[in-house]
């Protein structure tokens, strides 16, 4: 993914043992936003029964640092999801120069 031209965004979809359910792509932007819908995220995450999930998206710039709507999006999923028994594990940003977990750097 990090390699992609546009931003992408996909989502992991966990069991209650953290095993993959299904890995899927959410949505296809530009090169430097892809629309993400917290309503539909959890709506999926509720179809396919997902106790968890993964948030993973691209920055075609190369640079992996989240921006404030990368931070803000994942804190309205993450707040939204534990609201309905799911837990957004992280968000996983990848540019070419590497990646970056929101988690890992307390953001969430």
């Amino acid at each position: 993914m990090a390699h992609h031209a546009i931003e992408r965004v996909r989502v992991l979809h966990l069991n209650a043992r953290n095993m993959l359910i299904r890995d899927e792509l959410m949505s296809e932007g530009s090169v430097d936003e892809a629309a993400l819908y917290v309503r539909e995220v959890i709506r999926r995450a509720i179809d396919l029964g997902s106790a968890a999930i993964i948030l993973v998206h691209n920055h075609p710039s190369g640079d992996p640092s989240p921006s404030r709507a990368d931070i803000e999006i994942t804190r309205a999923v993450a707040e939204a999801g534990k609201r309905l028994g799911i837990t957004v594990h992280d968000h996983i940003i990848l540019g070419t120069d590497g990646h970056t977990s929101l988690r890992a750097q307390g953001l969430i």
